[in-house]
């Protein structure tokens, strides 16, 4: 039986007009404590109550881990406007709620956008692990699950019509109708502009830690290509990709729920959870 964290806890990052209060649940370890922590990294305009990262929720109960749920601002049930959302705004609340929470150990799953903002963080740990204090969690693996590497520069920008270019100029920002929400997507010119400074598909990524990608091969959002292009800028040891023939964007059927919890229990060391 799950037993359910009530209510979030709410830190403040920022200063000034960019203070924003950041929704964290927490779920502490119960007889694991010294297994690393997962961390969910939800996708653009996700939350961290959906199917996925409650199935992750669920694992770490059954494994006795920890597991750090959390919105960026502008989505759930975080504070801030979502249009002043980048991909440095949302690394830099990821990395608040790991110096809030402080976890010797994580494995992190990111799906969509935040398997991008992952691979950020794995970057930005390691810089931190490396400088004068070297205050940073170890990263023991990472499920990256329809993850989105740098979109807004190799999806978005590639494909950008003349009317949203206008409207990125004149208004700063472009919509389009979504096939999750009845909300539109808006993608802002200050996203598209930090997404550039936030490129990983440069070079080798160097985790540091084992990876796991699962990839649909119908998803109309990042299309499976893309997966593969991930895979020839991470190290070949210790890179395992799995294509869903039949697989979309969400991967939140359960047998999709099923493989990412295979995988998360592989990475935790689990073969077979109770």
């Amino acid at each position: 039986m799950t037993t359910e964290i009530t209510g979030p806890e709410i830190i403040e990052v920022g200063e000034g007009d960019q203070l924003r209060p950041i929704a964290i649940r927490h779920r502490p370890a119960t007889r694991n404590s010294r297994e690393p922590a997962l961390l969910w990294l939800s996708g653009y305009r996700s939350d961290m109550m959906g199917s996925k990262a409650v199935a992750a929720d669920q694992l770490a109960e059954k494994l006795g881990i920890a597991c750090i749920r959390f919105d960026y601002s502008g989505h759930g049930e975080s504070g801030g406007a979502f249009v002043h959302g980048t991909i440095s705004r949302w690394l830099a609340e990821a990395m608040a709620v790991i110096d809030h929470v402080r976890p010797e150990e994580l494995i992190v799953i990111g799906s969509s956008m935040g398997g991008w903002i992952g691979l950020r963080l794995a970057q930005e740990l390691k810089r931190r692990a490396k400088s004068s204090d070297g205050t940073a969690p170890a990263l023991k693996g990472m499920v990256l699950i329809a993850p989105a590497p740098d979109f807004t520069s190799e999806l978005i920008e590639p494909q950008l019509t003349d009317e949203q270019k206008r409207s990125l100029a004149e208004r700063g920002f472009f919509d389009e109708p979504s096939e999750y929400s009845p909300e539109p997507n808006i993608f802002t010119r200050a996203l598209i502009e930090d997404g550039r400074d936030n490129r990983v598909l440069k070079g080798i990524i160097e985790t540091g830690c084992p990876v796991h990608i699962l990839q649909g091969m119908r998803d109309p959002d990042v299309p499976f290509s893309h997966a593969l292009r991930l895979l020839d800028h991470l190290p070949a040891d210790d890179t395992v990709l799995t294509l869903i023939r039949d697989g979309d964007h969400r991967l939140s059927r359960p047998q999709d729920l099923e493989r990412m919890v295979a995988a998360i229990s592989e990475l935790a060391g689990v073969s077979r959870y109770p």
